[in-house]
C-alpha cells in the first residue's frame, strides 16, 4: 500500500494559504490514484516540531545505551519523523517564503531528519523517494525579476533534499500570491491567478506521474 506524506509549513489556514491549496491538490489527485493509499500529514503550524536541542544533537553521536532521559526522549521524537520519511513512498511539501526563505517550523523538520550515517551520507535511507515542493511566494523571484537575488527558498531545498538526503526533488512555484491583498503588486492579480491555475494544474499532473511511476 502507497504512502504519501504530505508535509504544509504555511501559518494561514486552509482556503487563505496558497501553498495548502496546492499541496491539497496534489493529496487529492495522489489518492485518485491510490484510494487505498495511506497519508501522513505533518501540519509544522498547528504542531511545531521542537528545534533541535543540544540533547537530541549530542544523541545522534552517542550509543543508545548511554543516552540521558533527557537525550533518549529527544532522539525519540526525532526517530518518529525520519521513519515517516522512509517510509514514505512519495513526499509533498508545502514551503511559503517567509522573509526570503523557509519557515522556520520547516527547517526544524529538516533539523531532525537529517541524521548523518543514516539518512544524510553515502547511502542516504530515503534515497530516490519523489519529493514535491510547493514553493509559493508574495511576490516574483524567477530569473532576470528585480528580487532574483533574494530567492533562498528553492536554493535551499533543492541543495538539502537533493544533496543532504539524496531525494529526488521537483517545484512547483505559485508566485504573486499578495497579488489579491496588496494593493501595489494589483497590476499583476493577472499574473497571479495565471500562475495558481498553473500550480494546481502541475499538483494534479505531477501527483498522477508518481503514481503511474509507483505502479511501473
Amino acid at each position: 500500500m502507497a504512502t504519501l506524506l504530505h508535509i504544509d509549513s504555511s501559518l494561514q489556514p486552509a482556503g487563505v494559504s496558497a501553498s495548502r491549496a496546492v499541496t491539497d491538490a496534489f493529496r487529492r489527485a495522489w489518492l485518485e490514484q491510490h484510494p487505498d493509499g495511506t497519508v501522513v500529514h505533518r501540519d509544522l503550524a498547528a504542531s511545531p516540531v521542537p528545534h533541535l536541542t543540544g540533547e537530541a544533537y549530542t544523541a545522534e553521536s552517542t550509543d543508545p545505551a548511554r543516552h540521558t532521559p533527557g537525550e533518549a526522549a529527544a532522539f525519540a521524537e526525532r526517530l518518529v519523523l525520519i521513519e515517516e520519511l522512509e517510509r514514505a513512498d512519495a513526499v509533498v511539501i508545502g514551503a511559503p517564503m517567509y522573509n526570503y526563505t523557509i519557515p522556520s517550523t520547516l527547517k526544524a523538520w529538516l533539523d531532525s531528519v537529517i541524521l548523518f550515517g543514516r539518512t544524510a551520507g553515502e547511502t542516504p535511507s530515503a534515497k530516490g523517494t519523489p519529493v514535491t515542493v510547493v514553493a509559493s511566494r508574495g511576490g516574483s523571484y524567477a530569473p532576470g525579476t528585480p528580487r532574483e537575488s533574494f530567492e533562498y527558498v528553492r536554493n535551499y531545498l533543492a541543495a538539502v533534499l537533493t544533496e543532504a538526503l539524496g531525494l529526488d526533488v521537483d517545484f512547483i512555484v505559485p508566485e504573486l500570491t499578495m497579488a489579491p491583498h496588496n494593493p501595489a503588486l494589483a497590476p499583476f492579480l493577472h499574473l497571479f491567478e495565471e500562475s495558481r491555475a498553473r500550480a494546481l494544474d502541475e499538483a494534479a499532473s505531477k501527483a498522477k506521474a508518481l503514481a503511474d511511476r509507483h505502479a511501473a
